[in-house]
């Protein structure tokens, strides 16, 4: 029997209110509550309470024959906590059922794995505490990446905090003639699974589905159907990767998209040899074909499938750079403030908000950022660190002056 593994990240993070110069050492908090309330309320509206609903609906119907797979980034929880515990508690029913897997990754949606192993892996473990104490003790199998962030050395990485397989996109320069409907292995540590995105199925899902101007539209469930059966017969698992916000946020519900996702499992079941696992499920049930080889870091962000959304000019770079500077001070400070503030902060889409891509992926980087340009994202960014190296530097003096 092959399978379909539905893979969804959840996401939200924690926005930086507008910090002007003049608030440099005057102002210490830096987060737009409103916002990030506003905000996390709609999705919820829009996206994860129906969309919940339908999967707990489905798990039932078919008896626990579909399942998929969820990461929940730390910031996210958070915000759940605070402005959405129904939410928190719709996905803890879904965990509930058995048929729902958790994943690990960074606490904040972070690009620790590019900077600092040590930061990385304290990330993971505060992610990993989070995740145990608000799903009942679930300990997660399976490792997820920072927007799918993957090389040989980040999987090694990965692969000695203990888990057992991570997931990471197909990009087609790495694949090159290969299929990623098969499982592989790292490079470097063959016991560390990768399981590949096939990017085509998944982004139909995900950015084509209500594109009128696209050759296929509408996506229907027969039309799915028949591409999946066209998959040759020894290619055993099909990932379908992708934002969770596709549905009802990315895709709004008049598109048809959960109506779509309602019929699918029924289709699926009936039209082909494919059934429905976790990642865990297929990293355990496939056997690894080949190890594949990534010396330079991938994600699944943009045509390119690199790092350029995040550190891609020199406004990202210097302000990733001057962030991880403080690694090393602020690890010795024992503050709870000072903690988050540095966990947040940590938070990829800081550096998304200020990528310069204006072309193939601007319009999709416009979209997901509050600010009206790539620059007024890198003044108010480095305004509330200008303000945080302060801090640190004080806390930092009062330990000396402690000792």
């Amino acid at each position: 029997m092959r399978t379909i593994c539905f893979y969804f990240q959840v996401h939200q993070p924690f926005r930086i209110k507008p910090y002007r110069f003049f608030d440099i050492g005057e102002d210490h908090y830096y987060w737009d509550d409103y916002s990030n309330k506003s905000i996390i309320r709609k999705v919820a509206t829009k996206c994860y309470l129906p969309m919940n609903a339908l999967l707990l609906d489905l798990i039932k119907r078919y008896n626990g024959k579909f399942k998929v797979t969820f990461s929940i980034s730390g910031v996210c929880l958070d915000q759940f906590e605070a402005y959405a515990p129904d939410v928190l508690a719709s996905f803890q029913e879904l965990v509930a059922t058995g048929h729902v897997e958790l994943l690990s990754e960074t606490d904040a949606h972070a690009l620790s794995s590019l900077a600092s192993e040590e930061e990385f892996a304290r990330s993971v473990e505060r992610h990993k505490a989070k995740i145990k104490r608000l799903f009942n003790g679930y300990e997660p199998k399976v490792f997820r990446n920072t927007e799918l962030i993957y090389s040989d050395k980040i999987g090694a990485m990965v692969s000695k905090m203990g888990y057992e397989a991570m997931l990471t996109e197909g990009a087609k320069h790495i694949l090159g003639w290969k299929s990623p409907n098969f499982v592989y292995q790292n490079s470097i540590d063959p016991n560390l699974k990768v399981l590949l995105k096939n990017f085509q199925l998944s982004d139909d899902i995900a950015f084509r589905f209500s594109n009128k101007t696209w050759s296929d539209y509408p996506l229907t469930t027969e039309k799915f159907v028949n591409w999946i059966n066209a998959i040759p017969k020894e290619q055993e698992v099909l990932n379908l990767f992708m934002d969770y916000e596709t549905f009802g946020e990315h895709q709004w519900a008049e598109t048809g998209i959960f109506e779509f996702m309602r019929v699918l499992p029924a289709a699926v079941f009936s039209h082909t040899d494919f059934d429905f696992s976790t990642t865990s499920e297929v990293a355990r049930g496939a056997k690894p074909i080949a190890k594949i080889n990534v010396p330079v870091p991938i994600s699944w962000a943009d045509e390119e499938r690199d790092l350029t959304a995040w550190l891609g000019n020199d406004l990202q770079k210097e302000a990733f750079t001057k962030l991880y500077e403080l690694e090393p001070k602020v690890k010795k400070i024992d503050d709870a403030d000072i903690q988050r503030d540095w966990n947040y902060l940590q938070t990829s889409d800081h550096f998304y908000y200020m990528c310069t891509k204006f072309f193939s992926d601007g319009a999709v980087h416009s979209y997901f950022s509050h600010y009206d340009t790539p620059y007024d994202a890198f003044i108010n960014y480095m305004n509330v660190l200008s303000d945080f190296i302060l801090r640190v530097k004080n806390k930092e003096k009062e330990l000396i002056a402690a000792e």
